[in-house]
């Protein structure tokens, strides 16, 4: 190669090619940086939380969406996703019905299911079992909830108790 090609080589501008994985490490690093200040401070929970109202023809529109991540034993973080706006291959999409916040607890001979769900009362709360999948929904004068879950056994179609106090629905199974 000649003096003057690689002058021309160094002089020319860096060409930078975005494959998409810049937003990707960001909210990857995002999310260590969280989970270590959590750490740093003690916390177990952590919510961040969004809401957008549309506009025009759009103005009834709500969107509601976040995270929680709570860090269990030996420091793992788990995140569970909770609103309204889900992900699709066409963009987000904004649902009637929220996704609530739902910590599930397998003791010895039952599973337990805690629910965050305001603005329903208990008599609104449906549950439904098939196989080892819950199906939680809820309708209340202003607010729906749905969400499907993967239990961690089968457990028997009818529920052993369930109550709802401040927001949080709490449901109790029998294992099979």
């Amino acid at each position: 190669m000649s003096d003057s090609e690689k002058k021309q080589l160094r002089d020319e501008p860096d060409i930078h090619i975005d494959l998409g994985f810049g937003k990707l490490f960001k909210g990857i690093g995002n999310f260590i940086d969280l989970v270590g200040q959590m750490t740093e401070k003690g916390e177990e929970f952590v919510e961040k939380t969004k809401e957008f109202r549309g506009k025009g023809a759009l103005k009834d529109l709500k969107g509601i969406y976040g995270f929680s991540v709570k860090v269990g034993l030996g420091g793992k973080p788990t995140v569970e996703p909770f609103g309204n706006v889900k992900s699709t291959p066409k963009g987000p999409v904004v649902e009637e019905a929220r996704e609530p916040i739902v910590d599930i607890f397998e003791e010895e001979n039952e599973i337990q299911i805690l629910a965050e769900m305001p603005g329903v009362e208990e008599q609104d709360v449906e549950l439904e079992i098939k196989g080892d999948i819950l199906i939680l929904s809820a309708a209340g004068s202003d607010r729906k909830y749905h969400k499907e879950l993967l239990l961690p056994s089968q457990v028997e179609p009818e529920a052993l108790s369930r109550s709802h106090k401040n927001g949080i629905f709490e449901a109790r199974f029998k294992k099979k």
